[in-house]
């Protein structure tokens, strides 16, 4: 039996796992997924005080009070930068880390660190206009029809004050813990292409590639529970 903790990337919440949850409660492992401060349920806490070390809190928060030791920390896209910064401040409690097509910073990098200079400045712009970040189209995940439409009435603006937030970790501490990306290849989001390079240039990494876009745990959740039980 292993303890699964998945975490979100942005605009999304704890929901977006509904399809993935079952199957591995039903494999006969333990699971929670994390809703980040601001966002899904947890919107009504939006505000411009959230950086990224609140969301690190948020997801150490629940490894703790689960009293929770080796556990396969999930992070999609964003929250990449979010397990790194758990993997960091309690490594006891991690046992493996999966970048599920997902920001896999260096020490001093932020969520930012990664994107294009024209997305870079739009961003700042919108959030210099209205403190948050509005939802992305979810065609840009390769969603269409029902999916496209049950992630485009969930999303959630994601707060602004984690766009630029650096995280700074020991990143040997970090790799100590085995490491796996989930590349999602078709169509592949032109945002993730500077982690996608840094996995296959770096030693330690598992790569593992589906052919789905960016949101696997809607577009395909049974492959995508594959490769979590191939973990366990």
């Amino acid at each position: 039996m292993a303890d699964f903790v998945l975490v979100h990337g942005a605009w999304h919440g704890a929901w977006c796992w509904q399809r993935v949850l079952p199957g591995l409660w039903r494999a006969g492992h333990r699971a929670w997924a994390v809703s980040l401060t601001g966002v899904g349920e947890r919107k009504h806490l939006m505000g411009p005080w959230i950086t990224l070390a609140t969301h690190v809190e948020d997801v150490l928060n629940v490894l703790e009070a689960e009293e929770l030791r080796d556990a396969v920390l999930v992070g999609h896209s964003y929250a990449g930068m979010v397990i790194t910064g758990v993997a960091d401040l309690a490594p006891e409690r991690v046992g493996q880390l999966v970048y599920l097509d997902a920001v896999v910073p260096l020490p001093g990098e932020s969520w930012s660190s990664g994107h294009g200079p024209e997305t870079q400045q739009q961003r700042r712009e919108q959030i210099a206009r209205q403190g948050l970040l509005p939802p992305a189209d979810p065609a840009l995940y390769g969603l269409q029809g029902e999916d496209h439409a049950w992630v485009a009435r969930r999303q959630t603006p994601q707060p602004g004050g984690v766009y630029d937030s650096p995280l700074h970790f020991d990143p040997q501490r970090v790799s100590a813990r085995p490491r796996t990306f989930v590349d999602c290849t078709r169509p592949a989001l032109p945002t993730i292409d500077t982690s996608r390079r840094r996995v296959r240039s770096e030693p330690g990494w598992r790569v593992v590639e589906l052919e789905t876009g960016h949101d696997p745990m809607v577009s395909a959740p049974q492959a995508l529970l594959q490769v979590l039980l191939s973990l366990a």
